[in-house]
């Protein structure tokens, strides 16, 4: 299955319909025109490899928002819940 991008920032509340095997959390595209997070940037190609295949399962890769939006800000829609993410990158399968 392909590797799936959602708007970046992505709209938590849109998630709830996504119909992927699992969501990838990534920090957003800055405008250098690259992720701000360098753990994010670093696993892009190792995830693109797992999810690119096409026997893989499906995925949807999904924007947290720029750094002040994520970085210590607990009210991030991403922070709460339903999905409690505490750190970027981080894939879950839903």
């Amino acid at each position: 299955m392909p590797l799936l991008s959602s708007t970046d920032p992505t709209d938590a509340l849109s998630l709830a319909e996504a119909k992927t095997d699992f969501l990838v959390f990534y920090s957003s595209v800055d405008g250098s025109n690259q992720m701000w997070c360098p753990d994010c940037r670093r696993v892009e190609n190792a995830v693109r490899h797992t999810f690119d295949q096409a026997t893989a399962p499906s995925a949807l890769i999904v924007y947290v928002g720029q750094r002040g939006d994520w970085k210590g800000n607990p009210e991030n829609a991403f922070r709460t819940e339903p999905w409690r993410i505490n750190s970027v990158p981080t894939i879950v399968r839903i």
